[in-house]
């Protein structure tokens, strides 16, 4: 029996049979979230020695921090050998930062980033990689394809974040930090580059 379920796991996990979008909570006292355990996980900690999903997977982090909860989902993509940044993602253009859908940010109190407010509700995250400067945008239409239907105008926050070299990180991992009682840090990882956004809940 336990031969013919081995057998059978790779087109399972092929064909999307088996879901890997659980919710991972941060537990009491957590500091950290990393998102979903899954399949992405599993290929970034080398688990699976081979990312051959050729889809991306529905993965979702939260934490609460100051009595903030704060909720992203978002569909994480893979390197799969594949140029990243100036290639599949190109630079200087307003990115998804994920895969198909926007991906989605909740905060249940306001918070403050880089000396912007945000307040209560739900958002789009999206990006604009640069070769040396990034700006992190949270966007008030949350309901959006990729980045098609994107307005500046219904920018809520746009500030310029410094990519970090990183290791590699096979699958778009979203999680988030606590670095004090009522402040934290949302962190991007992707391919070679990391991403940290400072906030504070208010």
């Amino acid at each position: 029996m336990l031969k013919k379920t081995l057998a059978i796991l790779p087109c399972l996990l092929h064909f999307g049979v088996l879901s890997f979008g659980q919710h991972h909570p941060a537990n009491a006292g957590t500091k950290t979230s990393y998102g979903s355990v899954g399949y992405a996980d599993s290929i970034n900690n080398g688990l699976i020695p081979r990312d051959t999903l050729k889809g991306s997977v529905h993965r979702t982090t939260m934490l609460t921090i100051g009595g903030c909860h704060i909720h992203i989902e978002y569909s994480s993509p893979g390197v799969r050998g594949r140029v990243i940044w100036g290639g599949l993602v190109p630079y200087d253009e307003v990115w998804v930062t994920g895969s198909h859908n926007a991906t989605s940010v909740s905060f249940s109190k306001p918070i403050k980033i880089g000396g912007g407010i945000v307040p209560a509700g739900t958002y789009a995250i999206f990006t604009i990689p640069g070769k040396k400067d990034w700006s992190f945008i949270i966007n008030k239409n949350v309901s959006q394809h990729l980045a098609d239907d994107y307005k500046q105008a219904e920018d809520i926050l746009r500030i310029k974040v410094q990519p970090k070299a990183n290791v590699m990180t096979q699958r778009l991992t979203y999680s988030i930090v606590e670095s004090k009682p009522k402040a934290g840090t949302l962190i991007i990882n992707w391919e070679l580059i990391s991403l940290a956004i400072p906030f504070e809940t208010l």
